[in-house]
């Protein structure tokens, strides 16, 4: 093993020292009548996602990462600080901007309310006194960035020594990390520690470049078994939107895939991919959001309420519009043909 790749392996069991979860959430950010960020929704859906998930990024692009403003981000960070310091489990902060300056200033931001909350001063030492594994970022936005750009963006963000995890999210960004910027990150950054791939393109996951012992989780949804190593797979875990709706049905695809199940991998994955893909599909026409988003808040009521999720409009997105009634009877409708309907919610 090469000095970079060992002390990337020192620093990811420094930062995880009961490994590194193989299933991640970006957690939805809830919001009142008001359009208030709805703590007390949120920790009851986190309350309920516990037993299956044991990471969690945030805020993600399934939590309005790249909507909210430095006011909702401070309270949704601060929110994950707290309940990670009383209940545990393993916190990535997004630090979802366009520009790499916006990225550097809110990593530097997030530093100072971690120093302050802990007492430590030593930055990878406030992170892990907070319980903070490293920050998510992506490369900046745009068609037209190529790879030379990419690479000094994130090269820049890397040199500030802190664990970080790359997001691939073209549908974000308009641009991917190549193969061959990935492996010069790789073979250079040993903080760099982890890697997000929401594009379905995979490319890096499927290059045959040496990854270096960074950890490659999947944001795509779909197909679920199919993905993981110990089944034929590339990836080692799941970041998945999906884990606010099924984190018992995701965790259970990877289990039945470490203990050589396939074909109850294959079935759980097969109900789980069809109704995400229709209610992707049902949500494609919403005036705001993203599809990760939508089409969660819409599933997640019904885990919550149970078939009681279908009566009236559905939640309220950032954008300031509900989900109408007529998308949220298809998406009950949906999870009613493929098993998934809850008789009781988690909230009754």
């Amino acid at each position: 093993m090469n000095s970079v790749a060992a002390k990337r392996k020192n620093l990811q069991g420094l930062l995880f020292p009961h490994g590194i979860p193989s299933l991640w959430c970006p957690p939805l950010t809830h919001y009142d009548e008001g359009r208030r960020i709805d703590l007390r929704r949120m920790e009851a859906h986190l309350a309920w996602m516990a037993p299956y998930v044991k990471g969690y990024l945030i805020p993600g692009s399934t939590g309005d990462g790249w909507e909210l403003d430095d006011a909702e981000t401070d309270t949704v960070i601060r929110f994950a600080l707290e309940r990670v310091r009383r209940q545990g489990g393993s916190l990535l902060l997004g630090a979802l901007r366009k520009r790499t300056a916006e990225v550097a200033a809110l990593i530097d931001g997030c530093l100072d309310l971690l120093r302050r909350l802990t007492g430590e001063n030593e930055p990878v030492a406030a992170m892990r006194a907070a319980g903070v594994c490293g920050f998510a970022v992506c490369p900046p936005a745009g068609e037209g960035l190529d790879q030379g750009a990419i690479g000094a963006s994130l090269e820049y963000l890397l040199e500030m020594g802190l664990p970080l995890a790359l997001y691939q999210l073209p549908q974000v960004t308009g641009n991917e990390i190549g193969p061959d910027t990935f492996a010069r990150l790789v073979a250079r950054y040993h903080n760099l520690i982890l890697f997000k791939d929401s594009s379905g393109g995979d490319r890096i996951a499927l290059s045959g470049i040496d990854k270096g012992g960074v950890f490659l989780v999947r944001g795509a949804e779909g197909d679920y078994a199919r993905w993981l190593r110990g089944g034929g797979g590339v990836y080692d875990g799941f970041l998945l939107s999906t884990a606010n709706s099924f984190p018992g049905g995701l965790q259970e695809v990877i289990a039945a895939v470490r203990e050589g199940r396939a074909g109850d991998a294959a079935r759980v994955s097969a109900a789980l991919s069809a109704v995400v893909a229709e209610v992707f599909a049902l949500v494609a026409g919403l005036p705001c959001g993203n599809a990760f988003t939508n089409a969660n808040k819409a599933m997640e009521v019904f885990m919550a309420f149970g078939p009681r999720g279908a009566d009236g409009e559905g939640p309220m997105l950032h954008g300031g519009v509900r989900i109408p009634a007529a998308v949220m009877a298809a998406v009950g409708e949906s999870l009613r043909r493929h098993g998934l309907m809850p008789e009781r919610g988690y909230l009754g």
